[in-house]
């Protein structure tokens, strides 16, 4: 039977949301499920795969990949792939991710997609539909003419099943082969934030211009502390300097898939929009009744949000101690 493989991303040791939710759907379509996993604690992270799915992992924890290189990264997942040809390969559309798979597409003459909001692989089938512009409508992808199927799915689309703990498999090392790198990455700036990377994130609370200045976001910082949410922010407050790049959400930022997106103090500009319509819950906070926002938002609360914030804050305390 035609295995399927699973690209997994990690972070500190655990396993990411979307490598869960990718090895959960590969799982249910009843066949072999290989996990890759690539970078430091490699090994340790592989175990984790199958308890999740995974029968087989493909592993590599080189010193050569402690930081991200995509020359490095691109021709050891070119050859992994050349070699073993699976027909469909999964990962989840981070950023690393929509990096590297052009790469390796280009180098194993593979098929790829991105973006993708369904997957369906029941009866060994494949059903992808992926978002077109910026998310305003949909349309279902055909794979014709390749050996290998490389798509990436958005996070968030896909339900996570309840681990097996006793589950074992098989662990392949591979190595990093030679070659001749053009570029030398000597160092990544890492975020000082614990909260979960934004395209993660299930729950995001977001501020804008409303906030009229930077210390404000303690008021987004103390609701998402206590719904476990991540914080973003719109174009507007990061060109101002107010927050830092890696928090903007929107078309120029990060596109978000969560289950419940706050928007505070947002006008709702096209940009921020386009970034935002994957969420499944879209909650809009602002004292503007006119604002473009509330047209898209599921639910809507005009008011002042220096007094409406706190009180969330403070019900959802009470609510969930």
């Amino acid at each position: 039977m035609v295995s399927v493989f699973v690209f997994c991303e990690f972070q500190h040791g655990q396993l990411k949301k979307g490598a869960l939710e990718l090895l959960g759907a590969a799982k249910q379509s009843g066949r072999p499920v290989v996990s890759v996993v690539l970078g430091p604690e490699a090994p340790s992270v592989a175990l984790q795969t199958f308890h999740y799915g995974a029968q087989k992992a493909l592993v590599c924890d080189s010193k050569d990949l402690v930081l991200y290189n995509s020359e490095i990264y691109a021709d050891l997942l070119s050859l992994i792939i050349s070699e073993h040809r699976p027909e469909l390969v999964l990962a989840s559309s981070s950023l690393l991710a929509r990096d590297l798979f052009p790469r390796v597409a280009a180098r194993t003459d593979s098929a790829y997609t991105s973006d993708c909001t369904e997957l369906n692989l029941k009866e060994g089938g494949l059903h992808v539909r992926r978002a077109l512009y910026s998310g305003k409508c949909s349309a279902s992808v055909n794979f014709k003419n390749c050996a290998t199927k490389l798509v990436l799915m958005k996070q968030n689309q896909l339900p996570i099943l309840a681990p097996d703990i006793t589950r074992t498999g098989e662990v392949v090392t591979v190595k990093v082969p030679s070659s001749d790198l053009k570029t030398l990455v000597k160092e990544v700036v890492m975020g000082t934030s614990k909260k979960l990377d934004l395209t993660e994130a299930n729950i995001i609370v977001s501020g804008g211009r409303g906030l009229r200045e930077p210390g404000n976001f303690s008021l987004l910082e103390a609701l998402a502390d206590t719904l476990g949410a991540s914080v973003g922010a719109s174009r507007a407050v990061v060109d101002a300097g107010w927050v830092p790049h890696g928090m903007q959400v929107g078309q120029t930022g990060k596109t978000v898939n969560p289950s419940l997106y706050i928007a505070v103090g947002i006008s709702g500009a096209i940009q921020h929009m386009a970034g935002i319509m994957g969420s499944k819950v879209i909650v809009a906070i602002n004292k503007d009744p006119e604002a473009p926002i509330f047209q898209k938002a599921t639910f809507g609360i005009v008011g002042d949000l220096f007094e409406v914030v706190p009180q969330l804050t403070a019900e959802f305390k009470r609510t969930l101690s």
